[in-house]
């Protein structure tokens, strides 16, 4: 491991040069590619890693910019999966977005969906936004406008909108056939019953009545005469197959709760099994994205269109995409908001798109993160790091720059006149300028105080240099102004057009065991510019040393900012 110190170096110079600030977790990965054995002992590789980032924080990027010449870069390409769908025809692909009204949308559809919108688009065809209502326990009318919203923002569009609960009458009219054909039957066992025979792999004696018999029994559910919890309609499969799934699955039940959209209309309500491969078949879809948790279901599909004499698309199966540490669960995320301990469903430790815009995520950026993983049914579970990699990348270049100072420390500055000077809004692009107020009263970030000693030179960014005169007790500092010269460290600062302003921090909402993180929400106190004031609720800056970040609300003379990246 003798190189281990350069290879160490090369990659903190350049995590620092790309992003401003150095992130180990970000370099670890990249120092233990290159040097395998240092995996030994990792306590004492992540010791020197933190160690070297400590020096480079000290750096201006001119600094950083000069070492990294002391090593060569090759940058990987990495080669995007494609979206190549065999037997496809162009002008002829018709796919859908197929959301369940049950939930707000997160980062798992914007894959489903962003698949569905970019393989429609490379062979000139059609999309469909369907609605798969069909369980009115879970539906509501709020969770549509959640879910358009997010579409909307991702930046994709839609052909035409459609809704699984407008075809009931075809649907039963579809599970009618199949009784009729001897395909399906009325059975009346209860629900534990139903679980042991299959279990045993036992058809239950219901089946034993004539097929129109088993019509009879579904009249009554139709008119009412059978109650909830009566009688369901079950698919004759094959009991005796090692896919359990094929074992006489429910397709039809009686469910009485009043729909968001149907109201009491309907009262007997298709499964998920039924509806899902009819819809598709009867709409037209060509080739429907299925996610890899449905595969086992995937023979179920192809046989019941079958019996039907039903089209069967060309499934394209997929894996799921979930964040580490970020569940998309409402299960798990349900309790957590109902009990004030998220803010809502659009809390930015939440991998939903309202989460993510608020946490400064551009709709580019996650296209391109869950585009990156094609059409691949490999698992992936990637932490946050990647996605706001992306999202980095595409905010550096258009985010206007403003100081930031954390944990705010007095400095008085002797010779330093009052004044207002000009400053560029970006280091590179052409954003105009913007007014700072000067005085002799300023204030630094208390990490770059506390490692100041008397007699020390540093350089107030785009000001002037400091040397350090005397720091007294309560850690206030007195310097004053000296000639221009080249120093070690430049720092931020404000002056007494100063605003307050809090940081909010998103981590990650689990912690190593599953358990909700009490610490995934921290937040940096401090003062930000005066030119600040102009911003923008929603508006995404940088804060130089610190980072991206979105304005989130003003409130009483004060800024909050959620930390984006």
């Amino acid at each position: 491991m003798s190189d281990l110190p350069s290879i160490i170096r090369k990659h903190v110079l350049k995590n620092a040069f790309d992003y401003g600030k150095a992130n180990a977790g970000a370099i670890v990965g990249k120092v233990i590619a290159e040097s395998p054995d240092c995996k030994k002992d990792m306590k004492s590789t992540m010791a020197a890693i933190n160690a070297e980032i400590s020096r480079v924080s000290k750096l201006d990027k001119s600094a950083i910019e000069k070492e990294m010449g002391d090593f060569e870069y090759v940058e990987k390409k990495e080669e995007k999966k494609g979206l190549d769908i065999p037997g496809a025809e162009q002008g002829k692909v018709v796919v859908r977005y197929p959301p369940e009204p049950n939930g707000w949308p997160h980062i798992g559809h914007a894959k489903a969906f962003c698949l569905s919108w970019s393989i429609a688009k490379k062979y000139g065809g059609k999309i469909m936004l369907r609605w798969d209502d069909t369980n009115p326990e879970a539906e509501k009318a709020e969770y549509l406008d959640a879910i358009r919203s997010g579409i909307k923002w991702l930046q994709i569009d839609y052909d035409e909108e459609k809704y699984c609960s407008d075809y009931i009458p075809q649907m039963y009219e579809l599970c009618a056939k199949l009784i009729s054909q001897g395909d399906a039957y009325f059975c009346k066992c209860r629900q534990e019953d139903v679980s042991k025979g299959r279990e045993d792999m036992a058809r239950c004696t219901c089946f034993g009545q004539s097929p129109d018999a088993h019509l009879s029994e579904w009249n009554k559910m139709l008119n009412g005469t059978t109650p909830e919890g009566g009688g369901t309609i079950r698919l004759k499969g094959d009991m005796a197959s090692q896919n359990t799934v094929m074992r006489d699955p429910t397709l039809f039940r009686i469910l009485t709760t009043p729909h968001y959209r149907q109201g009491s209309k309907f009262r007997v309500w298709p499964t998920y099994d039924f509806q899902g491969s009819v819809m598709d078949s009867i709409l037209g879809i060509t080739q429907p994205i299925r996610s890899k948790e449905y595969e086992l279901r995937d023979e179920l599909y192809v046989y019941l269109l079958k019996k039907l004499g039903l089209r069967v698309p060309q499934m394209i199966s997929i894996s799921r995409l979930a964040i580490k540490n970020a569940p998309i669960s409402k299960r798990l995320l349900r309790p957590l908001v109902e009990s004030g301990k998220l803010w809502g469903w659009d809390d930015p430790r939440l991998p939903t798109l309202a989460g993510l815009e608020r946490r400064g995520i551009m709709p580019q950026a996650i296209r391109d993160f869950v585009l990156a993983f094609g059409i691949s049914k490999v698992e992936s579970e990637p932490d946050m790091e990647a996605l706001l990699a992306e999202n980095r990348k595409l905010l550096d270049p258009i985010s206007p720059h403003y100081f930031f100072v954390a944990d705010p420390v007095e400095l008085k500055v002797e010779g330093l006149e009052h004044q207002e000077i000009e400053l560029k809004l970006h280091p590179k692009k052409d954003m105009g300028m913007r007014p700072v107020a000067v005085s002799s009263t300023l204030y630094i970030p208390k990490a770059d105080a506390a490692a100041f000693k008397v007699g020390d030179i540093f350089r107030l960014k785009d000001l002037c240099n400091v040397q350090i005169d005397a720091i007294d007790t309560s850690g206030r500092i007195v310097g004053r102004h000296v000639p221009d010269s080249t120093v070690p460290k430049k720092i931020q600062w404000v002056s007494t057009d100063k605003i307050p302003c809090t940081a909010l921090i998103p981590g990650d909402l689990l912690d190593a065991s599953g358990e909700f993180n009490t610490e995934s929400l921290k937040s940096a106190e401090g003062f930000c510019e005066g030119a600040c004031v102009n911003i923008k609720q929603g508006d995404i800056i940088q804060f130089e040393r610190f980072g991206f970040c979105r304005l989130d609300k003003t409130e009483g003379g004060s800024l909050t900012f959620v930390f984006s990246c």
